[in-house]
C-alpha cells in the first residue's frame, strides 16, 4: 500500500475548511438582493477582479474539473472566465469564491461590510498558510495555478 501523500492531504483539508467557511457565510443574516445580474462579473467595467487564496482556488478548481474542464476557460471581452458565455451563469457558481460571495454590487446590497466577516478572512488567511501560500492573487492566476497541481 502507497505512503500517504501529505500535500493531497492537506488539499483536501483545505478544501473542506474553505466549503465550511463559504457554508457559515451563507448562514450569516446580511440581507442581500443577488439576482444572478452578472455585473460583478464585467470585471473591465467594475475594474475589480476577485482576489483568492490557494484554499479558495482549490475549491474552485475542483468545481472547474467536476464541470468537465480541464482549464480555466479564456475570454476576450473582459469578463471572468467563470461566466458562461452562452448561459451567462457562473461555472462554478455553487463552489464560487468568497470575493464574489461578498461582491461589490450595488444592486444587491453593496460590499459586505468587513467587521461582518472579517473572522472568516482571516479563517481564509490561515488555511492560505497551512497550503504554504503566499497570500491572495487574482482569480485567473490563482485557479490556473490551482489546475495546474495534483488533484
Amino acid at each position: 500500500m502507497p505512503a500517504p501523500d501529505p500535500a493531497a492531504a492537506a488539499q483536501k483539508s483545505a478544501i473542506a475548511d474553505v466549503q465550511d467557511i463559504y457554508r457559515e457565510l451563507e448562514e450569516r443574516p446580511l440581507a442581500r438582493d443577488c439576482i444572478r445580474r452578472t455585473t460583478c462579473c464585467q470585471f473591465h467595467r467594475t475594474g475589480k477582479i476577485p482576489q483568492l487564496t490557494r484554499g479558495e482556488a482549490l475549491v474552485a478548481a475542483k468545481a472547474l474539473r467536476a464541470s468537465g474542464r480541464k482549464t480555466l476557460p479564456t475570454r476576450s471581452d473582459g469578463a471572468c472566465p467563470l461566466l458562461d458565455p452562452v448561459t451567462s451563469g457562473c461555472l462554478i457558481y455553487n463552489a464560487r469564491p468568497f470575493g464574489c460571495r461578498t461582491h461589490f454590487c450595488a444592486a444587491a446590497g453593496g460590499t459586505y461590510p468587513r467587521e461582518r466577516v472579517i473572522d472568516l478572512i482571516r479563517r481564509l488567511e490561515e488555511t492560505d498558510q497551512h497550503l504554504g501560500g503566499d497570500g491572495s492573487h487574482p482569480l485567473n492566476q490563482a485557479i490556473d495555478a490551482a489546475l495546474a497541481t495534483k488533484r
